[in-house]
């Protein structure tokens, strides 16, 4: 274990990013990718940071970056590493529907596992070689309630393994560009993301396959069309981030 938390280490994550030409490379892709969404001191939300890579890269951006992570080894690690950037502030909470209380269960090999949805860790292709079994008690906040306190924001990146419909409930209001992760086992969930957002403002809609950072659509599109897309992939290990602009 201590060999894993020293490959997290900060120093040890700024020497794997510019150090090796791959890792570098895919930097330079993601912050070319996000400079069509994201200006100089634009508000973003990192909903699930957990390590920081996109809110490293929107700091890259110059953004003004609100990285929201529950689980406290995630959140400390992202504490001690943007310590001393005043336009970045560590969230240690989870969103969902509702403010409160709830829990989280941690995958200590591998932590951008860890999730609220007890489907996601027993359903998805990763359950039958990973385990849940540490659980952390979390403060929920919502979309709404963190819009409140720090502003609307240009870029709201969520990436919360299986809980994302339950952010997205959190939230009345459109935002300018949405972008949540989705699962093929799990492609009804996204339909439901899609429907929420549908329902609270207009939208159009686009989507990237696994680390591309390309769209895999040669434009924004409606909903309809982008899920038929998807699903003539026919590829069950599909997965990747749907995006979202609000037209309104």
């Amino acid at each position: 274990m201590a060999i894993i938390r020293s490959l997290f280490h900060p120093k040890a994550a700024y020497f794997l990013e510019h150090c090796f030409p791959q890792k570098r490379a895919h930097r330079n892709r993601m912050i070319k990718h996000y400079r069509d969404f994201i200006s100089a001191g634009d508000l973003v939300f990192d909903v699930g940071a957990n390590l920081g890579e996109r809110s490293k890269i929107f700091r890259a951006l110059n953004a003004k970056v609100i990285a929201i992570e529950p689980t406290q080894y995630c959140s400390a690690y992202l504490v001690k590493l943007f310590r001393g950037d005043s336009n970045a502030t560590v969230v240690s909470k989870a969103l969902g529907e509702a403010d409160g209380i709830g829990e989280i269960s941690v995958n200590e090999k591998l932590p951008v596992l860890s999730t609220m949805s007890k489907k996601w860790s027993t359903e998805s292709r990763f359950s039958k070689d990973y385990s849940w079994e540490k659980k952390e008690v979390i403060s929920i906040v919502t979309l709404d309630s963190l819009i409140e306190q720090f502003g609307i924001p240009r870029f709201c990146k969520i990436d919360v393994e299986g809980f994302e419909f339950n952010v997205l409930s959190g939230l009345s209001q459109p935002i300018q560009f949405i972008s949540f992760e989705f699962l093929n086992e799990f492609i009804g969930d996204a339909e439901k993301c899609v429907d929420r957002l549908n329902s609270i403002g207009s939208f159009v809609y686009n989507y990237n396959i696994g680390e591309e950072m390309d769209f895999a659509l040669p434009g924004w599109t409606d909903s309809a069309t982008l899920f038929r897309s998807i699903k003539e992939m026919n590829n069950p290990s599909l997965w990747g981030d749907i995006y979202a602009r609000s037209i309104v």
